[in-house]
């Protein structure tokens, strides 16, 4: 690789995440200012309130990358999701300051989606050799795109929940989908998930570690992050990417790994849903039923709910690569998703709840690592929170 691009990339990782350092305690004084916070209530899990401009912070960050990424590449590709994500981002914003209804934010997401579709030309329209499919009709693959993406954008909200847990899955797709990427030689998109890393490292460093300096991501935030990681599925599925000409003829299932990656947000937002409609309540109607409610009732402290919930989606992708790397077929790799995906969500959270309610042994065992991950009186941590809080 030429030293230009490798300059070009750190460049763009570094601005990135300079930027959110710097602007982080700025939009979070003004979000105290305006008190737009996050208020603690039965169904929330913080005690005290919690600005909720984190979104905003993020932003600028990948706007600064975009905006470095300039002087090296041919970046005008991007364009139309930077739209979608400013966008969505003063959607969330709104419903975080005044509260919209689910169904508005619902029809601005599909019109957004079809737009971008209209611009960029894209959707998921082929399936890669799935079931021996390639290219799909039109009127399968546009409703198809829409239902995907926004499910894939509210999937990632719902799973803002505990700190650190939105913010680390989008670290951790952007640096899988980023690998994809490098492999594909999609240099454009490479920049994507290195920018959005270093936007996302600083917010993530704060959400977690401080007291004074921690905002949440708020509903603007995680809107926009859904948007981003759609846009990597979109990309690396859609039959004008260069990710399918360049794996064409290889064993590697594209549909599998990108449902993979997005396992977690994707089979337990399917499955919260789909529970809500059985007891004949709105799918829309919030509760505590998600996977990291699950681990916050066994004792776990926030930290550990989001290493739990993220090392499950990473077996997830690690099962999908060993089968990758063993030779399986296509078909074969979607089905050990699937298969994982629905046991690591809606089979885990089932057998753990009849272990709570049978207080067994297990769930005895699952209390005393739960205990374990409150970490926040030992020194490594208190060391992160003064550095996490510093001025």
């Amino acid at each position: 690789m030429e030293s230009s691009v490798i300059l070009g990339l750190l460049s763009t990782f570094i601005t990135a995440l300079l930027v959110v350092m710097f602007i982080h305690p700025q939009v979070m004084k003004f979000a105290k200012r305006r008190n737009i916070v996050d208020n603690p209530d039965a169904r929330k899990l913080q005690r005290n309130p919690v600005p909720v401009m984190g979104g905003v912070a993020v932003f600028f960050g990948l706007v600064a990358g975009l905006c470095t990424a300039y002087f090296f590449f041919d970046v005008s590709s991007l364009l139309p999701m930077f739209i979608a994500i400013s966008v969505m981002l003063c959607v969330g914003v709104a419903d975080d300051v005044s509260g919209l209804s689910p169904w508005l934010r619902f029809a601005i997401e599909i019109i957004m989606v079809l737009m971008m579709m209209f611009v960029t030309e894209m959707s998921l329209d082929n399936l890669h050799g799935l079931w021996g499919y390639y290219d799909m009709p039109v009127w399968i693959s546009i409703p198809l795109t829409v239902v995907a993406v926004v499910g894939m954008i509210n999937a990632i909200n719902l799973i803002d929940g505990v700190d650190g847990l939105s913010s680390g899955f989008c670290i951790l797709a952007s640096a899988a989908f980023g690998l994809l990427f490098f492999k594909a030689g999609d240099i454009t998109m490479v920049l994507l998930s290195l920018f959005t890393i270093g936007a996302l490292i600083p917010f993530f460093f704060h959400n977690v570690f401080g007291m004074k300096t921690k905002m949440f991501i708020g509903d603007g935030g995680s809107l926009m992050m859904g948007v981003v990681m759609s846009s990597y599925v979109v990309t690396a599925i859609s039959s004008g990417n260069i990710c399918g000409d360049f794996f064409a003829g290889s064993n590697i299932g594209l549909v599998a790994f990108t449902l993979a990656v997005m396992c977690v947000p994707v089979f337990d937002t399917v499955r919260v849903m789909a529970m809500r409609i059985i007891r004949r309540t709105s799918p829309f109607h919030p509760d505590k039923t998600h996977l990291h409610h699950l681990f916050i009732e066994l004792g776990f402290s926030h930290v550990g709910t989001t290493a739990s919930v993220l090392s499950l989606n990473i077996i997830v992708v690690l099962l999908w690569y060993i089968a990758y790397r063993c030779g399986a077929s296509i078909n074969t790799q979607f089905y050990i998703v699937i298969t994982s995906g629905v046991v690591v969500t809606a089979g885990f959270y089932k057998f753990m709840r009849i272990q709570i309610v049978r207080k067994s042994a297990i769930y005895h065992f699952a209390q005393r690592i739960g205990r374990k991950t409150h970490v926040a009186d030992k020194k490594g941590w208190l060391a992160l929170q003064k550095l996490a809080d510093f001025r």
